[in-house]
């Protein structure tokens, strides 16, 4: 119960539809209670059930289309209730709250368009607080080509944003 918060933030990021991330969330707790004797104590729980909602969800979901999309920040401020709330409380103003909605769209638009490999560590390490070592479990791959992965990916994304960079503390 502790980790339902994070196995639907990460399922909310693959399948990027309220519904499908609930199933998929019902589906890993379903998944995990059935296997749970493939389960060591002691060992990462969190990364466990992070896995095995991966798994599912490539195996139900991606078959139509293999991607991990990254959360849409004007839909997801439709569906948060306390959005609003969730912004800093230095009452940035309204041009700077729409500047910050365009830059975190252009950065969704921007994990949208890398390939699958180099986002999947990007969506575990920089957006769902995973470890290295968590990645490399969840995606199955060694430790190495999760730090390869996520440095092609995030120089990708460097790339893709360099019009929203800023430059000596100007923006372009």
């Amino acid at each position: 119960m502790t980790h339902l918060d994070h196995l639907y933030r990460v399922a909310f990021y693959l399948a990027k539809n309220e519904q499908d991330a609930q199933d998929c969330v019902q589906e890993t707790c379903a998944r995990a209670l059935a296997a749970s004797r493939q389960f060591t104590p002691g060992t990462n729980l969190k990364a466990w059930l992070t896995r095995i909602l991966y798994n599912f969800f490539f195996d139900a979901y991606g078959r139509n289309k293999r991607t991990v999309v990254a959360d849409d920040p004007l839909e997801t401020a439709q569906h948060t209730k306390n959005f609003w709330d969730a912004l800093p409380s230095d009452n940035p103003g309204p041009e700077k709250r729409v500047l910050e909605l365009e830059l975190a769209a252009k950065i969704s638009d921007a994990l949208k368009r890398i390939p699958d490999e180099f986002r999947g560590p990007i969506v575990l390490v920089d957006m769902g607080d995973f470890s290295y070592q968590e990645a490399a479990e969840i995606l199955a791959c060694p430790i190495g080509t999760v730090r390869s992965r996520l440095s092609r990916g995030r120089r990708l994304l460097e790339k893709m944003l360099s019009d929203y960079l800023i430059e000596d503390g100007k923006m372009p």
